[in-house]
């Protein structure tokens, strides 16, 4: 079985495929891991991989909407297509059309951004990230008091939004914690949701009701702009809102003029609609927002994760088994 690798970045490549991962590879299919085949080689020499059976890619992978940047065509008896990152949604439709099964390492990914939001709950529901800003800045006792103001980690409510594969883990690695975890999912029943030991709720509920809302919601259409003014001013005192999903979910400008007038609600956001966000904005301003630079994904020995879902998947898929992480239509057409 002919792969190679595909990437308009080698060095992203090298960064998520460790050199055991390449190892493991070469044991498993006929591919050169010291070559990463990029868009321009694709254009240079259209008809040069027709007998390639299996792509393995990462981020830079190319691809696009229009036809022009079609590049499942060059590819006539591709069979496979492996993934080891997280969304495929700006290339996949054009491999789905052409009846390539694609895998993706979402589920890999999936896993510390679960543990980055979990972190952040905990730390939310003691006032740890205003009450560190003020002792910072001298205010001990006042920093004190206001800590003492937090719900703490014990019969705290927590909204989660969206009980996908992140969803699903956040609630997974809270379980161990006294705490009363309520979901809103639309596509989920309430049946199902009870099952992952929570209960359905709504947006408003979750919003007016819950000590932290942590958004995990997949970027499609629907979700644009989903967070609304309205939503954020139903918020109880010293409640946190967690973004570790897309910026374009939230609308910034009715969040923003709400976290101006109160600044007992906090906000921790690892994703804004742009990232960085304009200089001068009131993301660097007010002090009830904590900026971190998209870091809730996979990173450093973490990416090393995506590779291994991703070679066990092609394993699987090798032997005849049943696989974990394809993107069907059904799955392409409702994920981020």
């Amino acid at each position: 079985m002919k792969a190679i690798f595909l990437a308009n970045r080698k060095q992203s490549v090298d960064y998520v495929y460790s050199e055991e991962a390449k190892a493991r590879l070469r044991s498993l299919v006929d591919i050169d891991t010291d070559r990463v085949y990029s868009q321009e080689d694709l254009e240079n020499n259209p008809d040069g991989f027709g007998d390639v059976d299996f792509i393995f890619s990462t981020w830079s992978m190319p691809g696009g909407t229009e036809e022009k940047d079609n590049f499942a065509k060059y590819f006539p008896n591709l069979k496979a297509l492996f993934y080891a990152a997280g969304s495929v949604k700006y290339f996949g439709q054009h491999y789905l059309d052409r009846g390539v099964r694609l895998f993706s390492a979402f589920a890999a990914n999936a896993i510390p951004v679960a543990e980055f939001t979990m972190a952040q709950i905990l730390l939310a529901n003691k006032g740890y990230f205003q009450s560190m800003r003020m002792v910072r800045r001298g205010h001990y006792d006042r920093a004190s008091e206001y800590s003492k103001s937090h719900t703490g980690n014990y019969n705290s409510k927590i909204g989660i939004i969206g009980a996908g594969m992140i969803g699903r883990n956040v609630i997974k690695l809270l379980k161990k914690f006294k705490l009363n975890l309520y979901v809103y999912d639309e596509f989920l029943p309430r049946s199902a949701i009870k099952a992952l030991g929570a209960k359905k709720a709504t947006l408003e509920e979750i919003f007016s009701e819950c000590d932290v809302v942590s958004n995990h919601l997949a970027n499609v259409p629907a979700t644009v702009g989903i967070f609304r003014e309205a939503h954020f001013r139903l918020m109880k005192p010293n409640t946190v809102f967690i973004n570790t999903g897309r910026g374009a979910q939230v609308d910034e400008p009715g969040m923003l003029k709400v976290l101006r007038e109160r600044r007992d609600i906090c906000a921790l956001l690892d994703v804004t609609i742009d990232e960085p966000p304009m200089e001068g904005s009131d993301f660097y301003k007010l002090d009830n927002i904590f900026l971190t630079p998209h870091i809730a994904g996979s990173q450093a020995n973490e990416v090393e994760r995506m590779a291994e879902y991703i070679i066990d998947e092609l394993e699987r898929f090798l032997q005849g088994k049943p696989t974990q992480y394809e993107i069907t239509q059904e799955k392409f057409e409702r994920m981020a």
